[in-house]
């Protein structure tokens, strides 16, 4: 609803009502996008049986003959993909479903039936002609918003903290056969597996979903992966950025899927296995049948890369149709409704806002680590959600305690400016050495200083270290890397049997494909008395 009604906008002869038809399972919270941007709902006591002149709605199920006036019926979600078994027809989509259609026909008739592609013009035709004559192709409004919004892409991963990392968005739609109910452990098994530098994990829900289990059980279930830095968009417009920022996409057989593939070609892997919801021949039906599926969660990086390009964009366009001409198109075709002339300024797609990052960021990580030719191969995993590697890095007042006395390599961020009238600060040279002192379990402690230099003290060694990351140019941007990555690589240098330079020393921490150069030198004093 309030991806189409911005048609209205700017027209001071339009008041916007919002009501919610009673009868549905997911009815908790399915008001709460609108309450929260201030619009006037109106309790469905109060709206049945009153006269309008124009009632829009969202699904043609509920007692719709009660809201007085023409009606305009739009589809939610892409491509009617799914028939619920036990609720209307066999085999047939419920925004397409002659049983609810001709229930409300002769009470409630429908003016324009919106749909986004001719398919689906000929599918209602096959099973109810006459509710077929009021169906016009438009294209779909929320597809619009997210073509709009695709140049912001890099906007939106700068928002969810993405950065160089390949964003992986896991998409459920709801019931019995979603990706969240008959693979509930998929998301904290990719959380594990994958390398934390290398990957970001999303996961987005059908709002029934939500509403059946509530948002805190839903981050209940999903601790262990919201723990290991997991994004869980809202509902409303952060998954469709989400989708616009991400680099592949785990799907069910949703339509979600759909809207990420008509604005971009990359990897998409099926989890969807056989049921009874998905309509054969349907677009979601011929993308899932294209794509590679995931059998386990380890073979997901190879998954992806068995992607073919234009497998799930030659799906989309059986979805989807009259791009860009959505808001104009509907525009047109509801003020006709109401007799009024639309106003004089042009209609647009309004722009997706940034979703929102992360809700916990882990602090403490198993660095696996191996010793190449090359140099010193890092990967790390969010602690505790896999087998230990080769040391616990640990970053200090960020992480549990507990986490922090087992830690073989403690680190401290730099501090945010303090307003105290009286300050007082470690040195470098001194936080170090008193973390050795307080965790004697630990093997190295390191200070990260606003330069992006840090400083690595190693139990035993009689000097501290200045470690220093060179930035890597690639295709004309730079890729940073967290100094705390590079700290577990000379760690683990500093820790192995390797004769501990006496000078400078130079070394390239590998993250994936990626080759940084690090430098380490005895730090000066000036650096070891640095305030931090």
């Amino acid at each position: 609803m309030l991806d189409v009604l911005p048609v209205f906008s700017g027209d001071e002869r339009i008041t916007r009502l919002f009501t919610l038809v009673p009868g549905s399972d997911f009815a908790a919270d399915a008001l709460s996008a609108i309450d929260a941007l201030g619009g006037r709902t109106v309790p469905w006591s109060e709206a049945g049986g009153q006269e309008y002149d124009l009632v829009v709605v969202a699904s043609p199920k509920g007692d719709l003959r009660l809201l007085r006036g023409p009606q305009v019926l739009l589809p939610h979600g892409a491509g009617f993909n799914k028939s619920i078994p036990g609720e209307g027809s066999a085999d047939s989509a419920s925004g397409l479903d002659p049983a609810y259609l001709r229930r409300n026909q002769h009470h409630a008739p429908i003016a324009l039936h919106a749909l986004a592609h001719p398919e689906q013009i000929a599918r209602l035709a096959a099973t109810n002609p006459q509710a077929a004559r009021h169906a016009k192709v438009i294209g779909d409004p929320t597809l619009e918003r997210v073509l709009a919004s695709s140049s912001l892409r890099e906007r939106y991963r700068a928002a969810l903290g993405t950065g160089a990392r390949e964003l992986l968005v896991l998409v459920s739609t709801w019931g019995p056969e979603s990706l969240i109910r008959r693979h509930p452990g998929l998301p904290a098994q990719l959380a594990a597996q994958l390398p934390y530098d290398q990957y970001q994990l999303a996961l987005i829900v059908h709002p029934n979903e939500r509403s059946l289990l509530g948002t805190y059980e839903l981050a209940e279930r999903l601790a262990p992966a919201l723990d290991a830095g997991m994004v869980l968009p809202d509902p409303y417009e952060d998954w469709a950025s989400v989708l616009i920022a991400a680099d592949g996409l785990v799907t069910d057989h949703g339509s979600a899927a759909l809207y990420y593939c008509a604005a971009q070609d990359r990897p998409v892997v099926s989890v969807h296995h056989t049921g009874g919801e998905l309509i054969p021949g349907s677009p979601m039906d011929v993308l899932l049948r294209r794509v590679p599926r995931l059998g386990r969660a380890e073979d997901i990086v190879d998954a992806l890369r068995a992607y073919r390009p234009g497998a799930a964009r030659a799906a989309a366009q059986l979805a989807f149709a009259r791009h860009g001409e959505a808001a104009g198109l509907l525009r047109t075709e509801v003020y006709a409704l109401l007799g009024l002339a639309p106003p004089a300024h042009r209609v647009a797609p309004r722009l997706l806002p940034p979703p929102a990052p992360a809700a916990r960021v882990p602090a403490a990580f198993d660095v696996r680590v191996e010793m190449t030719t090359d140099g010193v191969r890092i990967s790390r995993h969010p602690a505790r959600t896999g087998p230990p590697g080769h040391h616990l890095a640990v970053e200090h007042g960020a992480a549990d305690e507990r986490l922090a006395r087992s830690a073989g390599l403690l680190y401290r961020r730099p501090l945010p400016a303090s307003t105290a009238p009286l300050d007082l600060a470690w040195t470098a040279d001194g936080w170090t050495r008193h973390a050795l002192s307080a965790y004697p379990n630990c093997r190295s402690a390191a200070v990260l200083l606003p330069s992006g230099r840090c400083l690595l003290r190693v139990r035993g060694h009689a000097r501290t270290y200045a470690v220093e990351i060179e930035p890597l140019p690639e295709e004309g941007r730079i890729v940073r890397l967290d100094p705390a990555v590079a700290l577990s690589a000379v760690h683990a240098w500093l820790v192995s049997p390797q004769t501990c330079p006496a000078g400078t020393a130079r070394m390239s921490c590998l993250i994936g494909e990626r080759a940084f150069p690090v430098t380490f030198r005895p730090a000066t004093d000036a650096e070891e008395t640095q305030v931090i």
